[in-house]
């Protein structure tokens, strides 16, 4: 069966407990479809395949290739991520709602900085 949505690429950082978990975790979801693969930053296949994203950008932010080439980075990728995702396909619309979006990017910028202090918390 072909995958009703086109795969997109999510690039995490691999070295992160929690991002690996959540990663994982987006992953298995989308499945159903067949509409997202994850690849580590610092891997070897992310580096080749994708060139023009820095280690330094997919350690600052996860980052989304869609399948037509653009990247969204952080929050303004949780959209597209929970979009792919059977039964969690009405998260997107809690992003449209007004100032949602600044409030989301200053949330995922306060986790992405201190996220290994929230894996060594959280027991990841």
């Amino acid at each position: 069966m072909a995958p009703s949505v086109p795969v997109a690429t999510l690039i995490y950082d691999g070295e992160c407990a929690m991002c690996r978990a959540s990663a994982l975790w987006l992953m298995r979801r989308a499945m159903d479809g067949g509409a997202l693969e994850i690849l580590p930053c610092r891997s070897a296949p992310r580096r080749h395949r994708f060139p023009h994203l820095t280690d330094e950008q997919c350690m600052t932010a996860m980052q989304l290739v869609l399948p037509d080439g653009r990247v969204l980075a952080g929050a303004d990728a949780v959209p597209e991520l929970f979009a792919r995702i059977p039964h969690w396909r009405w998260v997107p619309t809690l992003f449209s709602l007004p100032g949602m979006r600044p409030v989301a990017r200053r949330v995922y910028a306060w986790i992405a900085r201190n996220r290994m202090r929230i894996s060594c918390a959280v027991g990841h």
